[in-house]
């Protein structure tokens, strides 16, 4: 077994395997390992990726964030031992690799479009069908008589 293999070898062994499909453009949050002192805790960081790096154990992602009015971009290895979880809160439809034009944009100008797929076409969806049936109800509803029609023949018994 030559060295390069037996590097390989050992490598492929520590790589996560729970790590998420998420491309540039997306919405993640990279839950974080933090000690300080004696103590550890876990730190939530949620942000745009804007690039992703490299291969196997030494694989990277840059996350960019507006907080407070000041901007944060981290680098995290994805398959360190101190990420202890990654979530994609949102797809991101872009046209590039790599997302470097952000870094000096707020607001509105740092938006980035949602790729609807899978589960937000079917929410999609859902939210498509109620509206439909709310419009044949009420268009249901107009065709019914109205209570005012239907109630002379009450009055009549009444008068007699």
């Amino acid at each position: 077994m030559s060295r390069n293999a037996v590097i390989e070898a050992i490598e492929q062994e520590q790589l996560k395997s729970e790590i998420p499909d998420f491309a540039v453009g997306d919405t993640i949050k990279i839950h974080v390992r933090i000690v300080e002192g004696g103590k550890e805790r876990v730190q939530a960081f949620t942000g745009t990726v804007i690039a992703r790096k490299g291969s196997g154990l030494s694989e990277t992602v840059s996350l960019y964030r507006v907080a407070y009015g000041t901007a944060v971009e981290r680098v995290f290895i994805l398959h360190s031992p101190n990420v202890t979880k990654i979530e994609v809160t949102r797809r991101g439809k872009t046209r590039r690799a790599k997302l470097y034009h952000i870094r000096g944009a707020f607001g509105k100008a740092a938006r980035i479009k949602e790729n609807i797929v899978g589960a937000n076409k079917a929410e999609a969806a859902r939210v498509a069908a109620k509206k439909e049936a709310a419009r044949k109800a009420a268009e249901k509803k107009a065709e019914e008589p109205t209570a005012e029609e239907q109630k002379p023949e009450s009055d009549e018994k009444g008068a007699e």
